[in-house]
């Protein structure tokens, strides 16, 4: 399941601060800059709501952090979640299984930028592209969704993080100028 916002003016600061729980309470607070912590608390909240809608879970349970900093939820070991933000949106997915998701809004090409973080293949599919900043941020959130999913987190060799993508289903969606990729593993039978 994936919740957005991406109307994140009009998010009341205080009253997300006493709903989100100590974790990410204090995760948000941590950002100087007051529209990432806007977004970091919509997010949480975009949680929230899921918990809610899904599994009755109205309280923000307690969260924990894998090696690489992964969120999940100790008490409820069967629900598998992600969060990420962007200065366009902030996204939630919650699933049964573990789940990665990444935001990112459609910026400028930058082929310095490409060539840091696609391997070969990939830079020709971004510049054979009718749209090559939508083809790299379509790729890039692959990847990071991916990482997220796996826990590996970003500092994995990102030219070789799509060499396995074939166990692993994306779905990228594009809206309001950002691009979201939800990753999940593939069941092998």
């Amino acid at each position: 399941m994936l919740y957005i916002n991406n109307d994140i003016e009009h998010l009341n600061v205080e009253q997300a601060l006493q709903l989100v729980g100590d974790a990410r309470r204090n995760y948000a607070l941590r950002y100087r800059n007051e529209l990432h912590r806007r977004l970091s608390l919509a997010a949480a909240l975009l949680l929230r709501q899921a918990l809610n809608e899904h599994y009755g879970i109205s309280n923000m349970p307690r969260w924990d952090f894998g090696a690489h900093g992964k969120p999940f939820l100790p008490d409820y070991p069967h629900i598998h979640f992600n969060l990420s933000h962007c200065d366009c949106a902030a996204v939630c997915v919650v699933d049964s299984q573990p789940v990665g998701v990444d935001v990112e809004c459609i910026n400028r090409y930058d082929p310095l930028l490409v060539e840091r973080t696609m391997n070969e293949k990939e830079q020709k599919e971004i510049r054979t592209s009718s749209s090559s900043a939508e083809a790299f941020i379509t790729l890039w959130t692959m990847k990071e969704a991916l990482l997220k999913l796996t826990g590996e987190g970003i500092s994995a060799d990102l030219h070789h993080t799509l060499a396995d993508k074939d166990n692993f289903s994306f779905q990228s969606i594009k809206q309001n100028g950002y691009i979201i990729t939800v990753a999940r593993q593939l069941t092998i039978p």
